[in-house]
C-alpha cells in the first residue's frame, strides 16, 4: 500500500496480511496494536515513506530516521523498505530530482550506519527507471510503463514499449444525414456533405471526455480516421463516416489501438486534451468490459 491506511482500518491490513505504507507515529503505533490485537506469529512487514520534497505524503527526513527506528523497535513489526517519490523524473534535465536522491541517500546512509537494512529500497517510478538509473535501487514502482506507454513525450523511444492496452467498440445503429444537418447536443457539429454517420456506445460515462469533442477527437472504423461528430454524450458518440460510407451495425470501433496500419493512441488523446497519457488510460470507467489476453 502506498498511502498510510485510515488508523481505523488497520485491523483489516493485517488481516488481509497487505504491507502498508507508514509515515506518521501513530501509523506506526496503529499498526502495532492491529497485530497484536490479531494475535498472529509474524512481524507485519511495512515500508517507510521519506518525503524527499514531492510534498503529497510521507515523513520529513529526520522524522523518517525516527520512525524507522520505532520500526525496528516494535517486536510486531518489521522494516521492510525504506522509498520515496520523485516529482519530476519525466523531465530529464531537471535537476530537483538529483536533490531528492540525495536526501534520500542522506537517511538510507544513515540508517546503514545504525545497523538497519530494509530489504527494499524503492524510490523510482516508470520515469525514474527510464531516465535516472540512480534511482532505481533495489525495486522499481512501474506505474505508466506497464501500458506500454512512455512517461513522457520526452522519453520517448529510450525503452521500446509497446502499449498493452485497446479500446474497442461496436457499431450500434447506422443513419444517413444530409448536409447542412447537425448532431448531438448543442448542434455545434454541421455536415457539409450528406454523410453516414454511425452511432457508438461508449460516452463521457465511459471516459470519453466531453472535451474530446472540441479537439478533434477520432475512432478508427473500417481501417481509417473518422472524427467525432459533435458533442460525445453520456453513453454514445456518433461518428461522421463520410458519404456511401460501408459501415454497419457491428462493426469494430477503435477508440485506443490500432487497425489496419492505422493507430490512435492514449498519447494522441491526451496530446489532444492537454493532459497526460496516465490520465487517460486511468479514465476508461468501470462500465467498459475487460478482456485480458495472455
Amino acid at each position: 500500500m502506498l498511502s498510510e491506511p485510515p488508523l481505523d482500518v488497520m485491523d483489516e491490513v493485517v488481516g488481509r496480511r497487505l504491507t502498508p505504507t507508514v509515515y506518521t507515529e501513530v501509523g506506526v503505533e496503529a499498526a502495532a496494536k492491529a497485530v497484536a490485537a490479531a494475535g498472529i506469529d509474524y512481524r507485519l512487514n511495512v515500508h517507510v515513506k521519506v518525503d524527499t520534497g514531492m510534498h503529497r505524503v510521507g515523513a520529513a527526513p529526520e522524522a523518517a530516521l525516527g520512525l524507522a527506528d520505532a520500526v525496528n523497535r516494535r517486536p510486531e513489526l518489521r522494516l521492510a523498505a525504506l522509498w520515496t517519490h520523485l516529482a519530476v523524473a519525466d523531465e530529464p534535465d531537471n535537476e530537483f530530482t538529483a536533490q531528492q536522491l540525495e536526501r534520500f541517500e542522506r537517511v538510507r546512509l544513515t540508517l546503514q550506519r545504525r545497523g538497519v537494512l530494509p530489504d527494499l529500497v524503492h524510490a523510482a517510478n516508470s520515469a525514474g527507471l527510464i531516465a535516472h538509473p540512480a534511482s532505481r535501487y533495489n525495486f522499481v514502482r512501474c506505474g505508466i510503463a506497464i501500458y506500454g506507454i512512455d512517461p513522457d513525450p520526452a522519453l520517448a523511444g529510450r525503452v521500446d514499449l509497446r502499449p498493452a492496452m485497446s479500446w474497442k467498440a461496436r457499431v450500434s445503429f447506422v443513419k444517413e444525414v444530409p448536409a447542412g444537418d447537425r448532431i448531438s447536443y448543442g448542434l455545434r457539429y454541421e455536415l457539409d456533405k450528406h454523410s453516414v454517420v454511425a452511432t457508438v456506445p461508449a460516452g463521457y460515462a465511459d471516459g470519453v471526455t466531453r472535451r474530446l469533442s472540441f479537439a478533434g477527437g477520432e475512432v478508427l472504423l473500417g481501417g481509417r480516421r473518422h472524427p467525432i461528430a459533435g458533442t460525445v454524450t453520456m453513453d454514445q458518440i456518433m461518428v461522421d463516416c463520410g458519404p456511401d460510407a460501408d459501415v454497419a451495425p457491428g462493426d469494430e470501433v477503435v477508440l485506443i489501438g490500432r487497425q489496419g496500419t492505422e493507430e490512435i493512441t492514449a498519447q494522441e488523446w491526451a496530446d489532444r486534451l492537454d493532459t497526460i497519457a496516465y490520465e487517460v488510460v486511468c479514465g476508461v470507467g468501470p462500465r467498459v468490459p475487460r478482456t485480458y489476453l495472455g
